[in-house]
């Protein structure tokens, strides 16, 4: 027909102007408009934060969702145009913003039609409602240097319902990203796109008789997952004491939010069950953000943080069998402080099973963490490495070191203490006087917990570089029960993994941490200890974000090697275990045959 279009069924056009013109909230983000940062994760599991795009020329965001034609039909098109513009700097993503995809039949969709491009999962709808979107389909071209819009609509003309051109008339995204490119002002800044609607419920269900309010909806929550930091002697950088207090920060909240930076959780929930999960779910966040953006309503009733009257103890689990002090550090207001490796003598003086620890930070600016290791001295001043271990330690947000239940570290009546301490500046000297508490077992446990470490110390990051891998790895001789993983890095650190192979074959996501965060040393607990078998073997994988984009990179044109220092880069992973019993491998055995004569 060369490029002219057929006429519709008349049933078709009528449908498709009543789409059209069904409600969809306001209009689409105009031209001019400000994008707000914003961090999600893709089809893969990997974390993209919009605004570590500020290096590029242009971001462009197409607007995906299972199942849509329209959106499949476009996908050449624009596939090409990335081919195009890639090379000139331009980056290129898409957002899906339905109810009903998840992530794995995102990824399902990408795989069959070869999308290969970061599919963001925005799985409390905010982006969506904050973009204002109306459907699929849709492209925003964001300029890095306004983070504004400055193209919204159609990639072309080609594509319409029922209907395509043997080629398009108007090139709208590639025109426009030429005149972003060439510093020109974008001659067509909106063009309309045709899609799929897509199903914002939250936005129309807040009505003035719906709004949620502070006193029945926020305060309980924030009671309830937030005040154990933000209190009074917390490690939060305020407290929430009540409505005014956190009205003022309302704003602050919706932004920690939409960015993912609290709660302090960074682990993805595909992968994994943890017992110290600090995450809230989909529908508690779109209550946060939902209330901050209808003006923070109070409500009425009491207020339940101002009356809030729990006391919170020094030592989380009760007075100590043992307090050890730790030397007092003097930290200075500015500069860089080696780490801390101090020895402190053992003054229990008898044999013990150690069922948990907790360290007191005395200066909770200043200390970024403590590792509290052990080891008996040998003779030539070294440690005896079959009598040394660790007792946990400390890092911001974190909590006592509870061992499994049945388990337990022998510390030797030997053994002395070797605590790191790694403290930084802040403006301000100080002296640091920590503490650490121990909680012995009355009787020897069933089981002694063990941990293996991962180290890579030939680590070389290249300068420059937005995503840089490398691992370690070590393999199981025998049968264990895992309890927790811990990865660590340092400001460069972006994202880290442990994947198990095992000995059939098959291999397991065990922890996956896509948006790591050097200021959260979290060590995750699994809910239910996992069985690996002999012969497993742990890959434990991180990267780092060693670009210009990366704000707490202290020199992007620098090669990072191992170091201690936070300038320098480590690959340190460590698992917590014990072995499996043999009674336990002769229950698995008899189960597993009973399953498969089943």
């Amino acid at each position: 027909m060369n490029g002219v279009l057929r006429p519709l069924p008349r049933f078709l056009e009528i449908l498709c102007v009543s789409l059209w013109l069904l409600p969809s909230g306001v209009q689409a983000l105009q031209t001019g408009d400000l994008v707000e940062n914003f961090r999600l994760l893709d089809q893969k599991g990997s974390s993209h934060e919009l605004y570590r795009y500020a290096d590029a020329k242009a971001i462009v965001v197409l607007v995906q969702g299972n199942g849509c034609p329209i959106v499949r039909n476009v996908m050449p098109a624009f596939r090409a145009i990335r081919d195009t513009y890639a090379k000139q700097g331009v980056d290129f993503m898409m957002l899906n913003s339905n109810l009903q995809d998840t992530q794995a039949a995102i990824a399902r969709e990408a795989t069959e039609f070869g999308y290969d491009l970061p599919i963001l999962k925005d799985q409390t709808q905010l982006i969506g409602e904050a973009l204002d979107l109306k459907r699929t389909g849709e492209v925003f071209v964001i300029n890095p240097l306004t983070w504004s819009v400055v193209y919204h609509g159609a990639i072309d003309d080609r594509v319409t319902y029922e209907h395509q051109r043997p080629a398009a008339n108007n090139r709208y995204l590639a025109n426009a990203l030429d005149d972003l490119i060439e510093s020109r002002p974008v001659k067509v800044a909106h063009a309309p796109a045709k899609g799929c609607l897509i199903n914002f419920p939250s936005k129309t269900a807040i009505t003035a008789q719906t709004k949620f309010t502070y006193t029945r909806h926020v305060a309980p929550l924030l009671k309830e997952q937030c005040v154990t930091c933000h209190r009074e002697g917390g490690i939060g950088s305020w407290s929430m004491t009540g409505y005014d207090m956190v009205r003022g920060f309302a704003p602050m909240i919706r932004e920690v939010l939409r960015t993912q930076r609290m709660p302090p959780w960074h682990a993805d929930p595909a992968h994994g069950h943890f017992a110290n999960d600090r995450s809230l779910t989909a529908d508690q966040v779109r209550m946060l953000v939902s209330w901050v953006e209808t003006g923070a309503p109070r409500g009425e009733g009491a207020d339940p943080l101002a009356e809030d009257s729990r006391q919170w103890p020094e030592w989380s689990l009760g007075e100590p069998d043992v307090v050890i002090e730790i030397p007092e550090q003097a930290v200075p207001a500015t500069g860089t402080i080696d780490y801390q490796y101090l020895v402190i003598r053992n003054p229990i003086g008898r044999d013990v099973w150690v069922r948990a620890a907790e360290i007191i930070p005395g200066d909770r600016k200043s200390l970024h963490h403590v590792i509290t290791n052990f080891g008996v001295p040998t003779a030539d001043g070294q440690f005896d490495r079959a009598q040394s271990g660790s007792l946990g330690g400390y890092v911001p947000g974190g909590k006592a070191d509870v061992f499994p239940e049945g388990t337990g570290v022998f510390l030797p009546k030997d053994a002395i203490f070797r605590p790191q301490m790694h403290y930084t500046t802040w403006g301000k000297a100080g002296v640091d006087r920590s503490r650490l508490g121990l909680y012995f077992h009355e009787n020897k446990p069933t089981h002694a917990l063990k941990t293996t470490v991962f180290i890579n110390s030939d680590i070389r990051i290249p300068p420059r570089t937005r995503e840089h891998w490398e691992q370690a790895e070590r393999t199981l001789e025998k049968d264990v029960w895992l309890y927790t993983l811990l990865p660590h890095a340092h400001y460069r650190g972006k994202a880290s993994e442990f994947r198990a192979y095992y000995p059939d074959g098959t291999e397991e996501m065990l922890l996956s941490v896509p948006n790591y965060d050097f200021n959260w040393q979290t060590t995750y607990e699994l809910k239910a200890p996992k069985y690996l078998p002999a012969g497993t073997r742990i890959v434990h994988r991180t990267a780092w974000d060693n670009s210009v984009t990366n704000p707490a990179n202290p020199d992007p044109n620098r090669e990072v090697p191992w170091g201690e220092q936070s300038w320098d880069e480590m690959l340190f992973g460590a698992l917590t275990w014990r072995y499996v019993t043999d009674e336990e491998k002769k229950l698995r055995a008899a189960t597993v045959a009973q399953a498969q004569g089943e």
